[in-house]
């Protein structure tokens, strides 16, 4: 099966049953997406999958068939380049676990919406959970990409 994954064009000829967050971190070793709890709780191994956040550590390959992965690696763009940019604005990670996840859960709400409340940006991010508790400055974060102040 081929799958794009960041732009690229890839083959995949094992299980499909292999979830995709490790046909990701293994096998390709891209390691920006993590593994959390594996029962897509956390939101730790978000990417999109063609523009939709996806929790990696559940998908399996073949729902990915024919399909375009996004990485935290391949975030870009306007959205990603803004958040990106507020994130290391106001220090954003403490221990940066989860962020990657939150990042990516944080494009596709801006792609959805780009001028969301406090309340939007609590529902869209409310199935990342973020051990050290930076809640407050990954919401700022998130008003401060969509304001383009970053």
């Amino acid at each position: 099966m081929k799958v794009t994954i960041n732009g690229a064009e890839r083959e995949f000829s094992g299980d499909q049953s292999m979830p995709i967050l490790w046909f990701l971190r293994d096998e390709l070793q891209m390691t920006g997406t993590k593994f959390g709890c594996g029962k897509a709780l956390c939101g730790a191994c978000t990417v999109h999958l063609d523009g939709q956040p996806t929790r990696a550590c559940v998908t399996p390959m073949a729902a990915a068939n024919g399909r375009s992965i996004t990485t935290i690696e391949g975030l870009d763009g306007s959205v990603g380049e803004a958040l990106k940019g507020a994130w290391k604005a106001l220090n954003v990670p403490q221990c940066g676990y989860c962020q990657s996840g939150q990042l990516m859960q944080a494009a596709s709400l801006l792609n959805d919406n780009p001028s969301p409340e406090d309340a939007d940006i609590d529902q869209a991010m409310a199935g990342n959970i973020c051990r050290c508790g930076t809640y407050p400055r990954i919401r700022a974060a998130i008003k401060m990409a969509a304001e383009g102040k970053s």
